[in-house]
């Protein structure tokens, strides 16, 4: 029950990002019932190829509890994580992961690669996965719906221009 309260929150932090341009991800930690970190992604906006969400998230809690180990920490993030972030969550020493939608394409955590699993981790990370799925999936799918649609838009209005 809990995870879907602060699931919402996440999702929350993914409009913002949305309404910033922003692939629309969000992420929250969570400890002793309490958010201690927000973030959503921001790599267009502040030219940073790794101003994911999660990798935001991760150093804003760092430096709101004054120790790069969250230990005791959960991390809820609207979209399963990549790589990158998995990676980072491995090194934070995150207690648990909790996302909405899978990403088949990129995904790190079980769909593309399986990084949490990997046996010469020095730490294991408890994975809950498909928090309001639903929801996440939609806010993902639209933004690139709309995406898509502008895109469209964008070569017709180029066609009308060249004739």
């Amino acid at each position: 029950m809990d995870d879907a309260i602060w699931m919402k929150e996440a999702l929350r932090e993914a409009d913002k990002g949305r309404i910033m341009g922003e692939v629309p991800v969000g992420a929250v930690v969570v400890k002793g019932g309490q958010i201690i970190a927000r973030a959503c992604n921001q790599p267009i906006s502040s030219c940073n190829p790794v101003a994911h969400a999660e990798i935001l998230v991760l150093q804003s809690a760092a430096a709101a509890i004054g120790n790069y180990r969250l230990l005791d920490c959960d991390l809820y993030v609207t979209l399963e994580p990549c790589t990158m972030c998995a990676g980072a969550i491995v090194h934070s020493r995150i207690r648990r992961l909790i996302y909405g939608a899978a990403e088949p394409k990129a995904g790190a955590v079980a769909s593309a690669a399986r990084v949490l699993e990997q046996s010469q981790m020095n730490h294991r990370v408890e994975v809950t996965a498909g928090v309001l799925q639903a929801e996440c999936s939609e806010m993902i799918s639209d933004f690139f719906r709309f995406r898509r649609q502008q895109i469209r838009e964008a070569r017709r209005n180029q066609l009308f221009v060249d004739k």
